[in-house]
């Protein structure tokens, strides 16, 4: 057995792992980081983020090229889906990404394990590479940067081909006829509307009386319009008791309906920590009752010498949360200052057209007793959406009714992952809303009608 010593041990090289361990190596430490995957990135990069919106993007592009080209003097003729081709542009994007980071950890000098890493007691790390070869590590700081996995439901019998998760969804071998989505979440939407442009009738049912539980109520509300209308057969309220692989199809059971046959069926209800197996119990730390692992302000675990960060903590599971996460750990534990403010970390569902907030919800202000004035500006009257021709949808602003202090941003429309960027920063640094609508925008942008929205606050849209 070898042994091995480092400044820093890193477990789980997603977003959160390899980017903390960039940053500690950037403040003198000697850092290793272990993953179990050829493939560093996590979830994220392998099967996750980046994938997803590979496709999303191709399959846009397939969808405008058969029904929205024309409408721009673009006429094409018969257009055809070159699956194979599809699927190897978004592995090659994968690829191409995963051999960043590799270069990224060799500049920093960050030593790579490959191998699954469990705790072995305070300070040790074993580490069972790909070979079965053992290694124990010896380091005075870990960070336990393990990720998530998805959760499957009682009663769903995942097979890894006919019945599936996210993973599985990615890289289906045909279009199927017809594809069932259990949760109507940014991961079931995303990947439902995927193969509904790809040419697959698609069932999305979810439990609750809404979709994307935890985005502004109004906006779920337009987006569930908008995404019926674009042929999203959406039904809610319904409770799934079963789903299992039926022959050369799948048999999804409902509580008070009648069975539903269908080719293939993803399971899109959720992800949990990848906690399980990580040998806690050998430095004394205690998952909560879903696998959450509690840290401190700068997070630190209960056990000494071990952090912890990104999706097997509480707080949003987003990749770019994790990422925040592990600069902020790297520089508190080498003695500089770290912070992430978990109320303001943006979220984007990336169909079309997009959804993207960061800040509170009306219904959290609600619930809160908070009282705030709304603007809300629509992108059919924002020059920029008119060329695009992506008139659909709108930005709203949440202010404070008594200091103007922008509390909320959340908008459904073109672009809109990128154009929250403006709002986080301006929230961070504790705008007002007047702040916003003083700001000079380009014309004619997309971001025209934030600065719109935010003039609405205060009931003086110039345009609207």
């Amino acid at each position: 057995m070898n042994h091995m010593n480092h400044d820093l041990v890193v477990i789980g090289g997603g977003p959160g792992g390899y980017v903390a361990a960039i940053r500690a190596a950037q403040r003198g430490l000697s850092v290793a980081v272990v993953e179990r995957e050829q493939k560093l990135g996590g979830t994220c990069l392998r099967v996750g983020c980046i994938p997803s919106k590979a496709l999303l993007e191709s399959s846009h592009k397939y969808e405008e090229a058969r029904h929205e080209l024309a409408a721009h003097g673009v006429k094409v003729g018969e257009v055809a889906l070159d699956l194979g081709t599809l699927m190897k542009r978004k592995d090659d994007v994968v690829s191409t990404l995963a051999k960043g980071i590799d270069a990224l950890l060799k500049k920093h000098k960050v030593v790579r394990y490959l191998g699954t890493g469990r705790l072995a007691g305070q300070g040790r790390v074993a580490v069972t590479g790909t070979d079965g070869q053992a290694t124990v590590l010896e380091s005075p700081r870990i960070i336990l940067a393990v990720g998530s996995v998805p959760v499957v439901l009682p009663g769903i019998a995942v097979d890894g081909d006919r019945v599936g998760t996210s993973t599985e969804g990615l890289a289906f071998p045909e279009v199927p006829g017809h594809l069932v989505v259990i949760g109507g979440g940014y991961i079931g939407l995303e990947l439902g509307s995927v193969w509904r442009r790809l040419g697959s009738h698609v069932t999305v049912l979810e439990y609750a009386d809404r979709i994307m539980l935890g985005i502004d109520g109004d906006i779920a509300a337009e987006a569930l319009g908008l995404f019926r209308k674009q042929g999203l057969d959406i039904r809610l309220g319904v409770k799934v008791t079963s789903a299992r692989a039926d022959g050369a199809g799948c048999v999804v059971e409902v509580e008070g309906g009648e069975p539903i046959r269908c080719d293939r069926v993803l399971a899109a209800t959720g992800r949990k920590p990848a906690t399980a197996d990580l040998g806690l119990e050998t430095v004394g730390i205690e998952p909560d009752r879903r696998g959450f692992i509690a840290v401190d302000g700068h997070f630190r675990t209960t056990a000494s010498g071990v952090w912890a960060i990104g999706d097997c903590i509480p707080g949003p599971m987003l990749a770019h949360k994790a990422e925040e996460d592990g600069v902020a750990c790297a520089d508190g534990m080498t003695g500089g200052w770290g912070h992430v403010d978990y109320d303001l970390v943006p979220a984007v569902v990336f169909t079309h057209p997009e959804i993207a907030a960061v800040g509170k919800t009306e219904e959290q202000l609600g619930a809160e007793g908070v009282a705030f004035k709304k603007g809300v500006f629509p992108f059919r009257a924002n020059g920029r959406a008119r060329t695009l021709g992506e008139t659909t949808g709108k930005v709203k602003i949440l202010a404070d009714a008594a200091t103007d202090r922008v509390l909320g941003v959340h908008i459904i429309g073109p672009e809109a992952g990128n154009l929250i960027a403006e709002a986080a920063a301006a929230m961070n640094f504790g705008a007002t809303a007047e702040d916003i609508a003083r700001v000079c925008h380009a014309h004619p942008t997309l971001p025209e009608a934030l600065k719109e929205a935010a003039l609405a606050v205060a009931g003086e849209a110039i345009h609207a």
